[in-house]
């Protein structure tokens, strides 16, 4: 399988820039290949422009908008990692889905219900985090990153074959990093495990 696994993170040589290399490591030992999209050293325009709104008049969408789809559309899974920040997406990988995942490409709005058109993709988080998985809890952060996530973007696209892996207190826990990097290795090659086969 290829898959396309999107990098948001401003330094290639940061904890999440590793976590990409373990899961790539994975991916390759399953014997999937991947295409790796760096936002940031690619230098992707995350800002929502005037030129977005051609797709609610069904109109060509921006060159690099158009670009990223190929992307997506020439790789069977799709893989995003990144930091938490916020509790959410990081500003580039938001402005990537904002501007990408567009209406009549990704998903489509009717009067009667949206449906999404990205299925049979699977899909796998992997999202580091400052903080511990207790405060997450405690705060209903989980549940928010589940219901905007999970539910309100990825589910609204059609895609459903989805798994999230968590990292907490990647900035003060060493032991727990390099467990993390084991999991992004794991997640590289369990991918696509619970994809029906023909």
């Amino acid at each position: 399988m290829n898959v396309l696994a999107v990098l948001a993170h401003p330094r290639r040589d940061s904890f999440t820039g590793a976590v990409l290399s373990r899961f790539v490591v994975g991916l390759e030992a399953a014997g999937h290949s991947a295409e790796i999209a760096d936002l940031h050293a690619e230098d992707f325009d995350p800002r929502f422009t005037p030129g977005d709104y051609a797709q609610f008049g069904h109109e060509a969408m921006p060159d690099d908008v158009l670009a990223e789809q190929a992307r997506i559309e020439r790789n069977e899974g799709l893989a995003l990692v990144f930091p938490f920040f916020w509790w959410g997406f990081p500003a580039m990988l938001k402005g990537w889905v904002d501007r990408v995942w567009c209406e009549g490409w990704a998903y489509h709005w009717t009067l009667e219900r949206p449906y999404g058109l990205l299925d049979d993709r699977p899909l796998v988080v992997l999202g580091s985090c400052g903080t511990s998985e207790r405060g997450f809890k405690k705060r209903n952060y989980d549940e928010a990153i589940r219901v905007e996530m999970d539910i309100g973007t990825f589910g609204y696209c059609g895609l459903h074959d989805l798994t999230r892996h968590m990292f907490y207190k990647v900035d003060t826990d060493e032991a727990a990093r390099l467990r993390y990097l084991e999991t992004a290795e794991q997640a590289g090659r369990d991918f696509g495990a619970n994809q029906a086969t023909d």
